[in-house]
């Protein structure tokens, strides 16, 4: 295959696709049944044209019957007044309207003939309108009910997809959580065992040792403290004196 011919076929395939995206199925279905309104607009138009020509040569074979019979009784009427000459030209127009007759009738026949054609066609291309125009709504039905199931499908897609990443966010937190405790639980076991040591815990100066002692130390401020406060009450620390002993009582004698 040459360059041009490969650049014609990607470039007819572009255009393919694109007209495929751009194409909306039920505007050409409406767009063919105005079509056909159209072309039964035409006929109908036709037919009419038709039967008004009929109509006239009717009209123009009427009026030149009447003129014929009006000479056949001028033809008569000289024959009866001896006048044979005005007899003799009536016969002569009348013989020159005879075959105008003959003619208009034949084209009345023919007319006849193609307004029957035209109603036939007319009558069947109705029927075929009214059948596609119900065919065209049962597919534009199907095909908005289907275009709707499609973006409801894809709708339901997209939500889909972002519950899923929801849920990978959700396990990835909980991953992370379960992360964070286990260290911390894993710290926390390490100080206590003496493994690991708190800094922390050892602002203050020295080791746990001193801050024991320092600890010990504290409670004995204290209670120095407390007996330094109690001291300060009033009777506090002086011997109390024992209440007198109440005389016995001796038994009657």
């Amino acid at each position: 295959m040459g360059l041009w011919s490969r650049i014609r076929t990607v470039f007819g395939a572009k255009v393919s696709k694109a007209l495929d995206r751009m194409e909306d199925p039920t505007e050409t279905l409406d767009y063919s049944y105005n079509k056909q309104l159209s072309l039964l607009t035409d006929v109908r138009r036709g037919l009419a044209e038709v039967a008004t020509s009929k109509q006239r040569l009717k009209m123009q074979s009427e009026k030149l019957r009447l003129q014929n019979a009006n000479l056949q009784t001028q033809a008569q009427r000289a024959v009866a007044a001896g006048r044979d000459d005005l007899a003799r030209l009536a016969l002569q127009r009348s013989q020159t309207i005879q075959p105008q007759i003959e003619s208009l009738n034949t084209q009345i026949t023919q007319l006849d003939d193609q307004q029957m054609k035209l109603t036939d066609a007319s009558q069947k291309l109705q029927t075929r309108i009214d059948m596609f125009r119900t065919q065209k709504e049962s597919i534009k039905a199907q095909y908005q009910a289907s275009s709707a199931q499609v973006k409801i499908g894809e709708s339901f897609t997209g939500i889909s997809r972002e519950m899923n990443d929801i849920g990978m966010a959700v396990e990835r937190a909980q991953d992370r959580i379960e992360q964070m405790q286990a260290r911390s639980g894993a710290l926390d076991e390490l100080i206590d065992s003496g493994a690991l040591t708190d800094y922390t815990a050892q602002l203050g100066g020295g080791d746990d040792i001193d801050r024991q002692l320092r600890l010990a130390r504290g409670d004995d401020d204290i209670e120095a403290q407390l007996a330094a406060l109690k001291a300060q009450l009033p009777g506090h620390g002086q011997p109390q004196l024992e209440p007198p002993d109440t005389p016995s009582r001796r038994p009657d004698s």
